[in-house]
């Protein structure tokens, strides 16, 4: 049986609000902060919960912390800011950090909790916010074990798979591995997609003989249908994926890992921003197929 924990969320956005919700279902008693304090009102009349209107209000009392923001500054604001988590936590709390950061901060700020008697996990998740909603995420964590195993039921909640991958910054590094697989499995559906329907084949047909084969994967069977309808308002934004390959592009500089294919999906994707496709979802690489001269 799960021990009911008092449990701090700093941040509601796709992701973060049904996570937090998902918390609150299973009795764990949460206080929540937003930046835009009316989404965590909203939380509230749709969860049990507390509000708070700062990161250290939220934490006070907190025996872990859930942060799900949006990029590094993000979490350097709400970890070292002047109303900033590190300071006002109790002592032997745990740190969840949810949000997909470089390794590099990851690590820093383990040194940092560490030195007020705290610990940190990085655990940057996987599954969209398809995946926050049905409670089914992949979360991929770095830090101590100890730690890990007092967050790993609670973090069960939300998800259906949660590993730890080694010490601080490890979690982080898995999820660019995640997100290099989907570039280029993207890129290569879009290209089948688009290679099917200038041939004069039923792409629908196509997709329904080859998901039975050795091409079959999750990209193709949730987003083949909405690709060839030209809705790519799901799910992971192309902005937000150029943020991680960034990530990605700057650890494999360090580490001598070569990654081409990489390197030119993000540059698609950088057309597809300049297409005003900022805001489609990461299967939006149809999209620039279809559309080369406005690429």
């Amino acid at each position: 049986m799960i021990m009911k924990a008092k449990l701090a969320f700093i941040g509601l956005g796709v992701m973060g609000y049904p996570m937090a919700g998902w918390l609150s279902r299973n009795g764990h008693q949460v206080t929540v902060y937003n930046r835009t304090n009316t989404v965590a009102e909203r939380w509230i009349a749709d969860f049990t919960g507390q509000l708070a209107l700062s990161p250290a209000t939220a934490v006070e009392n907190a025996d872990i912390v859930f942060v799900c923001v949006g990029n590094d500054n993000d979490v350097s604001e709400v970890m070292l800011g002047e109303q900033g988590i590190i300071t006002a936590m109790a002592s032997g709390a745990i740190i969840v950090d949810h949000t997909t950061t470089s390794a590099k901060l990851a690590r820093q700020l383990a040194i940092k909790v560490q030195r007020t008697g705290n610990q940190f996990i990085d655990a940057p998740v996987s599954g969209g916010q398809q995946g926050a909603e049905n409670g089914q995420l992949t979360v991929m964590c770095g830090g101590q074990a100890e730690s890990f195993a007092k967050v790993k039921p609670i973090i069960e909640c939300y998800a259906k798979s949660v590993q730890l991958m080694g010490d601080s910054g490890s979690g982080q590094l898995c999820k660019m591995v995640n997100q290099i697989c989907i570039a280029g499995l993207l890129q290569g559906l879009a290209e089948g997609l688009n290679f099917a329907e200038r041939a004069g084949l039923d792409a629908h047909q196509v997709i329904d003989v080859i998901s039975q084969g050795a091409a079959q994967s999750w990209q193709m069977e949730n987003r083949y249908k909405t690709m060839l309808a030209g809705d790519y308002e799901h799910g992971f934004a192309v902005q937000w994926m150029r943020k991680d390959l960034a990530f990605a592009l700057q650890e494999a500089r360090s580490n001598g890992a070569q990654l081409p294919v990489t390197e030119l999906v993000d540059q698609y994707y950088e057309q597809i921003e300049g297409m005003g496709g900022g805001r489609y979802d990461t299967s939006s690489l149809l999209f620039r197929l279809k559309h080369p001269d406005q690429a």
